[in-house]
């Protein structure tokens, strides 16, 4: 079933508990504006070298996107779960749909079969059924649309930050104990999404 913008209440960014401050005070940043700023990356090497080769059909290199999951419960986080007590999910408002350029990637952006197109109306390539599954086991393709992408040119910018998961109490208690900018950024403990 296709997804409908009415069935997203947010959007998703895996990233590590360090980098918070500067995404609080930056954004979420693409990958090529990221080098410039001190931070800790949890991509696969592989899948970024596939993605720097990569560009967006009549839009930018991959890189120039920052990238945000349609549910973050998906392939990377698993790979990722034993991960969970340096890891948080920084929570953005669906109104990064209506930036200009941003476009949707219907899996993983950097898999050869993944299809694009213009945000909002490229939520119709979603499986709703499959992105948001609570497994992807039953096929490789399953696996790839399970991490479908938004795609938004340069940065995320922060005022569209709506908090972050994290794993557990402690890691709640370090995510506290960072020093934000933004008090508004609050986390919440969502075990499930770590795969607890």
């Amino acid at each position: 079933m296709q997804l409908r913008r009415a069935d997203l209440q947010e959007l998703h960014c895996i990233t590590p508990l360090a980098n918070v401050p500067s995404i609080v005070r930056f954004g979420i940043l693409c990958h090529e504006r990221a080098r410039a700023v001190d931070h800790i990356s949890v991509a696969n090497a592989e899948v970024q070298a596939r993605r720097a080769s990569k560009r967006v059909p009549g839009g930018l290199p991959l890189h120039r996107y920052a990238n945000l999951y349609i549910d973050a419960r998906n392939a990377m986080m698993f790979d990722r779960r034993h991960q969970h007590l340096d890891l948080c999910v920084v929570r953005v408002s669906t109104d990064v749909l209506d930036l200009p350029g941003v476009v949707i990637a219907d899996r993983n952006a950097a898999a050869g079969m993944a299809r694009f197109a213009p945000s909002p109306q490229g939520l119709v390539l979603i499986d709703r059924d499959v992105v948001f599954a609570e497994w992807w086991n039953v096929s490789w393709e399953a696996k790839q649309m399970r991490c479908a992408e938004v795609l938004v040119p340069g940065v995320v910018p922060p005022q569209l930050l709506l908090g972050a998961y994290v794993s557990c109490e402690p890691v709640r208690f370090r995510f506290n104990a960072l020093d934000l900018t933004e008090p508004r950024v609050q986390a919440t403990i969502n075990e499930h999404m770590f795969y607890r």
